[in-house]
């Protein structure tokens, strides 16, 4: 075993980016059904923020679990370096990445060393490296969930129906809105996988990068309103979500979805009114899932965007650059090996 120590990132107070502080923290003990992960790579995503700035009750929990201080992360990709004497699939040496422990502010990523249920990870596909796996598992599973397979029946804090997704091919077309982002750019690439077709929006520096990854058609919301533009999708999936969200319900057709990934602000009877549904989903772990994700990363049918990578001790500077916005893709810590 390595030194018992590691390095790590906490907060021991909620704040602002300076509340990350690196420091040695004890290399954590695998329990029944765990591997301890040595950590290559970390992604950074909005819960880490939402914890950093005081949000420690996941919705749909009664409280909060969090105590200070607290590791925050839950995207890794590593190498396995122990394994539970209860876990069979995995093994010594195993290179691996996955969402941890998600719904729940307990992924502890931010470190040296993480122990993971060995249900939340996939295989490292070998054709990308650590960073780009790492910033794959969170954004790649909520694109998923939301589009191809929801894989759980946990029902979302969000609302009272299951979350169902809607069939895509060559004959749907789908908007997606902060296409650019992490679920955004994700969303795009397995919509193009079923074949529908895809109307990006995003500021106009991305639209290279959008149509890279195969947007049949781009609107630079700095310029153009995308509802006065665009009609007649089967499905709007909106990664900025909030109070605006609405606006896209008249793109859609009749019979038409909306998933707001973070909840919106709808009124039931203009929804009913224009025949469309809107419907939410929380993304949750899942290995088996980001292992069907996982061979098309290996293919290269869908690939991870890295907007930027930062040393894991330098965790404030990485929540600077997400809190400045116009990210391309995901951010990433590494970590020495």
């Amino acid at each position: 075993m390595p030194t018992h120590t590691m390095g790590a990132v906490r907060l021991h107070e909620h704040g602002g980016p300076e509340v990350l502080r690196y420091e040695e923290v004890p290399i954590p003990e695998p329990g029944p059904g765990e591997v301890l992960v040595r950590v290559h790579a970390a992604g950074v995503n909005p819960p880490d923020w939402y914890l950093r700035g005081g949000l420690t009750r996941m919705p749909g929990e009664p409280e909060s679990t969090v105590s200070l201080p607290v590791i925050p992360g839950t995207d890794v990709s590593g190498v396995v370096e122990a394994v539970a004497a209860d876990v069979d699939g995995f093994d010594v040496g195993d290179e691996v990445f996955g969402l941890l422990r998600f719904p729940s502010f307990h992924g502890s990523a931010y470190a040296e060393y993480v122990a993971a249920p060995a249900s939340d990870l996939a295989r490292k596909p070998a054709g990308i490296d650590h960073v780009h796996a790492a910033g794959a598992p969170m954004a790649g599973l909520t694109a998923w969930q939301f589009l191809i397979d929801p894989g759980h029946d946990h029902p979302s804090p969000f609302q009272d129906a299951r979350h169902r997704p809607t069939a895509l091919d060559a004959d749907t077309t789908v908007l997606v809105n902060g296409a650019a982002g992490g679920v955004g750019h994700f969303a795009l690439q397995l919509a193009k996988w079923k074949g529908a077709r895809v109307v990006a929006v995003a500021s106009g520096a991305h639209e290279p990068f959008l149509r890279d990854l195969g947007a049949d058609r781009f609107i630079d919301y700095t310029k153009s309103r995308a509802e006065e533009l665009v009609h007649d999708v089967d499905l709007v999936v909106d990664t900025v979500g909030g109070p605006g969200s609405k606006r896209f319900l008249r793109t859609l057709k009749r019979g038409g979805a909306q998933f707001p990934v973070l909840p919106g602000d709808f009124d039931e009877e203009e929804t009913a009114k224009l025949g469309v549904t809107v419907s939410s989903a929380q993304v949750r772990s899942n290995g088996a899932q980001l292992a069907e994700l996982g061979r098309l990363l290996d293919a290269g049918t869908v690939r991870v965007a890295i907007d930027s990578t930062f040393a894991l001790a330098d965790a404030r500077a990485a929540h600077e650059r997400a809190a400045r916005g116009h990210i391309q893709g995901k951010i990433v810590l590494t970590v020495a090996q």
